[in-house]
């Protein structure tokens, strides 16, 4: 079971990570003009549902980046009020407390 939680940990630490990474990168290349080209807003999304969407909307807010996308904006917290109601119904099965 040690081992469950130190993985649990290890992605969670990393997932939000690659998160906060893209989240800055893509403002970064927003403000250049050039060929570089943007992260797309599915995967900004992907990464906020592997888990990564505290750290991403924490960075969002403090780099000021997507704050005036409703998709964002609202979606980011949804998919972690919905993540904490699954991780809540799988301890509740696995009685888990």
């Amino acid at each position: 079971m040690e081992y469950i939680k130190a993985a649990v940990l290890i992605y969670a630490v990393v997932i939000n990570l690659i998160a906060v990474f893209i989240t800055i990168y893509d403002k970064k290349i927003s403000k250049k003009r050039g060929r570089k080209r943007r992260v797309p807003e599915s995967t900004l999304l992907l990464f906020a549902a592997l888990s990564g969407c505290i750290a991403m909307y924490i960075t969002m807010r403090m780099i000021h980046h997507k704050t005036k996308h409703p998709k964002f904006m609202i979606g980011i917290p949804a998919i972690f009020f919905a993540e904490l109601l699954c991780a809540a119904g799988i301890m509740r099965l696995l009685n888990i407390y």
